[in-house]
C-alpha cells in the first residue's frame, strides 16, 4: 500500500510504501497527489519512504511508477528515496543522469528529517 505523508511542505509530495504495493496505489494515490502538485506548483518534489522489499512491488505497479516517471519527464526537480537498501540508495543518487534538470538522492531511514528537508530546500 502507498500512503500519503502529511506535513510536508505544499511543494513536495511525499508517500510511503509499505507491504504489497500495487498499480492501484498509483492510480488511486500517486498520480493523483502529482497532478495536484503539478497543478499547483508546475512542478514534482517526491519523496518516497520504502518501509517494504521491492518483491513486494507488482509489476502492474513497475509499470505504473515507469509511466508516472515518463509522463512527466520534464516536471521532475528533486526525488529524495529513503531506504534501508544500499542498492535503491546508491540508484536514486544516480537517477538523476537520466533525468534532465532533476536532482535525486538516496537517504538512509535514519536521515528521513535529512531526506524531508533536503526534498523542500531550494537548490
Amino acid at each position: 500500500m502507498i500512503e500519503l505523508i502529511s506535513g510536508l511542505p505544499s511543494d513536495v509530495a511525499g508517500f510511503r510504501a509499505t507491504g504489497e504495493i500495487t498499480k492501484d496505489d498509483y492510480e488511486t494515490v500517486v498520480f493523483p497527489e502529482i497532478d495536484k502538485l503539478i497543478e499547483r506548483t508546475g512542478k514534482i518534489r517526491f519523496l518516497l519512504v520504502i518501509d517494504t522489499g521491492l518483491k513486494n512491488f507488482t509489476i502492474g505497479a513497475w509499470w505504473e511508477d515507469l509511466w508516472l516517471g515518463l509522463k512527466n519527464f520534464t516536471k521532475w526537480e528533486r526525488i529524495a528515496i529513503v531506504s534501508d537498501s544500499t542498492i535503491i540508495n546508491r540508484f536514486s543518487d544516480v537517477f538523476a543522469t537520466i533525468v534532465p534538470g532533476a536532482e535525486s538522492k538516496g537517504f538512509d531511514k535514519s536521515d528521513f528529517a535529512s531526506a524531508k528537508a533536503w526534498v523542500a530546500a531550494d537548490s
